[in-house]
């Protein structure tokens, strides 16, 4: 399992770096045999440190958890514990389906200078679209989709229904509830 230990404005020593690539291992391989890589991230937020944990057990497949403590082992310890809560909730169905994806390029949008609307300042006329990575789309059902998305801790996920093959997304509303688009084409 390849780990990536990063500080933002915080200095990674040699214990905590032992501490946490010991504990990851450990979490992720309890439920997956050959999980791929697991990226780590301590960063100073006020007198807080936060750690964020991207984690892929198996291809396809993002898990994200991140905690903010005054200390950096506990911050750590909290953000594994939400990784692990997670792998334990959804080890079964992931190991259970087979997912196939669609690769989606992204491109920055800009804007045309003629259909700015006139009547708004020119910065808030025309905003610039902008994407910063290459996404999958996921062949999946809805409750898939929705495990998915809470997995990458992400507001919302575009993917190809099992259903009809075609394009759906799921959402986390300002309700908490889960939103579902499906287009009728």
């Amino acid at each position: 399992m390849n780990i990536a230990i990063t500080g933002k404005q915080i200095d990674i020593g040699t214990s905590l770096r032992s501490y946490v690539e010991e504990h990851i291992e450990a979490t992720v391989k309890k439920y997956f045999d050959n999980p791929l890589d697991a990226n780590i991230s301590f960063s100073k937020v006020g007198n807080l440190i936060r750690a964020d944990i991207s984690a892929h057990p198996i291809s396809g497949v993002s898990i994200q958890g991140s905690a903010e403590t005054g200390d950096a082992y506990a911050s750590f310890d909290a953000a594994n514990d939400r990784i692990a809560k997670q792998l334990l909730r959804y080890k079964k169905r992931l190991t259970n389906h087979k997912f196939d994806s669609e690769t989606v390029n992204f491109a920055v949008i800009e804007p045309e200078k003629e259909d700015a609307d006139a009547s708004l300042p020119s910065d808030e006329a025309a905003p610039m679209v902008i994407a910063e990575m290459q996404s999958e789309l996921p062949l999946c059902t809805v409750s898939g989709a929705v495990m998915r998305m809470d997995l990458a801790d992400v507001p919302a996920l575009m993917f190809r229904n099992v259903a009809h093959g075609g394009l759906n997304m799921v959402y986390r509303r300002s309700d908490g509830n889960i939103g579902w688009v499906d287009p009728q084409v």
